[in-house]
């Protein structure tokens, strides 16, 4: 039997009593708050049970705690344990909710004022691993030919594996000019394929603009930052004098749009609709509704028909207004299903330096469908190629929605008949993968890719073109 050491012995004394007096310090503070409480509630009855609960599983965190700073075989630092500490609770509720430690609550002003320093592309993280959602239009990363779906699993030869997502996008940012090697795993492509680009002080032109067909015009939105419905109005009224006859309808791309300010997301949709709900927030209690109504001054377009163009990262803002304007009856919307994020992230401040973003709601569309992990599906499913491109480049297995995150919300609170569902629909899409697994066969010939020099070319946009068309004819149809 082992036997133990006079110097063991005593430390573990040490211990046992350095545990007792933490133990009565929690008492001895419990007992105090208890009377605190009892003050403040001007005797109206004593703690909560689920309170003492609380204060009993802090105490829990408190002995752990003590352990790690008296027995761990080094020096610890204090703060970074309890900063780990919150930073782990929060992974436990969804990949929005997060800590904002120093470095990273000093940059979350950045993006949405529409311009910053990087490689321009939207990522998260799935499983440990960095994912691109989008590459934004006319960055470097577009440019180098980084596609939505690519996990990023090198940062200048140096493996990102288990990298947490705020150092992943620390490392990617840098001075202007400089260069950067990322290096992507990509379905279909053996091994690493690495990107060499220069790091640029990214100035993004929102909205573009073009005709199509003579009478359609056509506009893209690449993110929604401050003052992208006015580009989109002006975009339309310059169309509008240079169309022949003036514009049949527009097409509205919102494909690989991010997101962005919700302010825009309304202030987009009220130049296509007179009047009603654009969106609003279901949140914890029901009574807490936040709802956002149509501007009813300011431009309009009104009468002439819309297609929206939408994919599977389009995310967040652009799934309100496909949203409202297809719950409004007011656009009709093609392409593939969206991203599926339709949570609400508040910024709370700690103190000057540090914060918290935290999930607080979910946006529901006007007839309170929901958007998060379930996304906005079309009206019509348009591929991204044509003919016999579209199963040899079918791009919609790469786009990674917001179901697919690891701890992903709900759409608000599952009926027992939606888990059901979900889960049969995570079991189908399992064996297929498992499937299309054994009956891939890998190919060593490179599949050539067509060059789209414009929207006049994009097979998506040609056959919005063709919807509209028909448009009247099928409202026609509907009212008849």
């Amino acid at each position: 039997m082992y036997e133990l050491s006079i110097d063991e012995s005593l430390t573990i004394k040490k211990w046992i009593k350095g545990l007792f007096e933490m133990n009565q310090l929690l008492k001895s503070t419990l007992v105090a708050t208890t009377i605190s409480l009892s003050l403040l509630s001007f005797g109206l009855g004593a703690q909560k049970a689920d309170d003492k609960s609380r204060f009993e599983k802090l105490e829990l965190f408190n002995k752990v705690l003590y352990l790690i700073e008296s027995q761990y075989y080094r020096e610890v630092d204090t703060e970074k344990l309890i900063q780990g500490a919150i930073k782990g609770m929060m992974n436990t509720l969804d990949p929005h909710s997060t800590y904002l430690d120093e470095r990273v609550y000093s940059k979350m002003q950045e993006d949405t004022q529409g311009e910053f320093g990087g490689l321009g592309i939207e990522v998260s993280q799935k499983d440990g691993v960095i994912v691109v959602i989008t590459p934004i239009d006319d960055t470097p990363a577009y440019k180098a030919g980084i596609k939505a779906g690519d996990k990023i699993i090198e940062i200048d030869l140096e493996s990102t594996l288990g990298l947490p997502l705020e150092d992943a996008v620390d490392k990617m940012r840098g001075k202007p000019g400089s260069k950067i090697t990322v290096g992507v795993a990509r379905e279909g492509h053996d091994g690493i394929k690495r990107f060499v680009m220069k790091r640029k002080a990214i100035k993004i032109s929102a909205v573009k603009h073009n005709i199509v067909d003579d009478n359609y015009g056509y506009v893209r939105l690449t993110q929604f930052q401050k003052n992208s419905a006015k580009g989109i109005s002006k975009a339309i009224k310059k169309m509008e004098k240079q169309a022949k006859g003036g514009l049949k309808g527009i097409i509205l791309d919102l494909r690989s749009n991010p997101g962005g300010l919700l302010d825009e997301a309304v202030n987009v949709s009220s130049l296509f609709l007179r009047d009603g709900i654009v969106v609003s927030t279901e949140s914890r209690d029901p009574k807490q509704k936040d709802i956002r109504y149509v501007k009813k001054t300011g431009f309009k377009m009104l009468k002439k028909p819309i297609a929206v163009l939408i994919n599977g990262a389009s995310a967040s803002a652009s799934e309100i207004v496909a949203g409202a304007l297809q719950d409004h009856g007011r656009a009709i919307i093609l392409g593939s299903q969206s991203f599926g994020k339709g949570s609400v992230q508040s910024i709370a401040k700690i103190d000057d330096k540090k914060g918290v973003k935290l999930t607080i709601a979910q946006y529901m569309t006007p007839k309170d469908r929901k958007i998060q992990a379930v996304g906005i599906k079309p009206d019509i499913f348009v591929s991204e190629y044509e003919g016999a491109w579209v199963k040899e480049n079918e791009l919609q297995s790469r786009y990674i929605r917001e179901s697919d995150l690891r701890n992903h919300l709900t759409a608000t609170i599952e009926t027992a008949k939606e888990k059901k569902i979900r889960l049969e629909k995570k079991k189908a899409e399992r064996k297929k993968r498992i499937a299309d697994l054994k009956e891939k066969k890998k190919s060593d010939k490179e599949k050539a890719k067509k060059e789209i020099s414009g929207p006049s070319e994009d097979y998506q946009v040609i056959q919005a073109v063709k919807y509209l068309k028909t448009y009247p004819l099928i409202q026609q149809m509907v009212k008849g």
